[in-house]
């Protein structure tokens, strides 16, 4: 049943590497049932979400589980059938859900940025309504899709990147004024608090013990007085609770140079939210597409949040063009910090890295010696090394 005010094991990342494995153990010992609201949304978002239910249901069927799947509209499919981008239905639905699994939301019908009532307002909804304050977006280079990004490979080839975004404060949340039709000022502020800044470090110094170790802060110290208190606060947090890692902090402008020229020697980046939302569009160049790329939305209690980071498409939107591997990605991390099922998780990358290894390909990603598959058939193809390795 859903576990509406608690994590499996504990707060997420709340304890040392493997602290799910209590709430692992006792899952061995009796089938495990989770409830999930899948939210399709707009374009493209329910062809990519069927994919990774279709792996989650193989997840499953291999290792005992059964996983709950309930339907929900948000975004512009919301809007269109009920005037709301994020319907109170949908919202009562993920409160009695384990996790959510969100396709993509927006298009070219509700593009007016001065609508009263926009596709991204049902997102942002899900964000508050849950303190979703942490978005978790790994950037790993695939060995078999090293010649699908534009950078050398000698660049590319051993990139795996956490990014770790601070999602509910900054520019995006602080005091603003619009200019009006008439007017000639506008401005955004961007504004942090100690506890706010704390929290996402924590949780990204706790993700940094359990990989190499590393963690590089990324602000503009230099310029901005909220990213004084930023690395001000990340410097005492690391010093005080976390003496054996090692803290890097990199202006905002450099970083985005050293993405592209050496982005393997990076570990846990952690840092605000306008920055982190275009370092990791950034960082999507690396995987070779977008389509690759999957995000966690984590908060003190479920449900988290999980998502491909694409957009909605529109223009393949209905037919079986879309990348599903971001969606089913998203599932795994899904299984990972929603779940505390490690062992299933990696299950899914491993598929997801033979799938490829096989040769199949959706457009985004395809070379000339590999074969092209559609959303369903790349799905279809996932699932079943999931299956096979059992």
């Amino acid at each position: 049943m859903a576990q509406a005010h608690h994590w499996p094991g504990g707060p997420p990342f709340s304890g040392p590497p493997g602290f799910f494995q209590t709430f692992r153990e006792e899952r061995e010992h009796a089938m495990g049932h989770f409830v999930i609201t899948v939210l399709p949304g707009d374009g493209i978002g329910p062809e990519v979400t069927a994919e990774a239910v279709r792996v989650l249901e193989a997840v499953g069927q291999r290792f005992g589980h059964r996983f709950e799947f309930h339907e929900a509209l948000i975004g512009g499919a919301a809007i269109d059938a009920t005037g709301s981008p994020l319907p109170p239905e949908t919202l009562e639905g993920c409160r009695r859900s384990d996790a959510i699994l969100l396709g993509a939301v927006g298009g070219p019908k509700w593009d007016d940025p001065t609508a009263p009532v926009r596709p991204e307002q049902g997102l942002l909804g899900l964000r508050k309504a849950f303190d979703l304050f942490a978005n978790l977006r790994p950037v790993r280079v695939f060995p078999a899709l090293v010649h699908a990004t534009p950078l050398k490979e000698g660049i590319v080839r051993g990139v795996d990147i956490l990014f770790v975004r601070e999602l509910t404060g900054g520019l995006y949340f602080g005091p603003r004024q619009e200019a009006g039709p008439d007017g000639e000022e506008a401005y955004d502020t961007m504004r942090y608090t100690r506890p706010e800044i704390e929290r996402v470090v924590r949780l990204a110094a706790r993700l940094a013990q359990g990989r190499r170790k590393k963690l590089t802060s990324v602000d503009k110290a230099n310029v901005l007085a909220a990213s004084r208190l930023w690395r001000r606060v990340t410097e005492a947090v690391v010093r005080r609770e976390f003496p054996d890692l090692a803290l890097e902090h990199i202006l905002v402008d450099a970083f985005a140079m050293h993405l592209i020229r050496r982005p393997a020697v990076f570990d846990v980046v952690v840092t605000e939210n306008m920055f982190g939302d275009i370092l990791t569009d950034e960082a999507a160049v690396l995987s070779g597409s977008m389509g690759m790329l999957p995000s966690a939305s984590l908060g003190e209690a479920p449900p988290g949040l999980f998502e491909p980071v694409h957009g909605s498409a529109p223009d393949i939107a209905g037919r079986n063009l879309a990348n599903p591997i971001g969606a089913i990605l998203s599932a795994a991390l899904m299984l990972r910090y929603g779940f505390g099922l490690e062992t299933e998780a990696r299950a899914v990358e491993q598929a997801v890295e033979a799938t490829l290894e096989a040769g199949y390909r959706t457009r985004d990603i395809a070379d000339g010696e590999t074969c092209i598959v559609g959303t369903r058939e790349m799905g279809e193809a996932v699932a079943r090394y999931v299956l096979d390795d059992a």
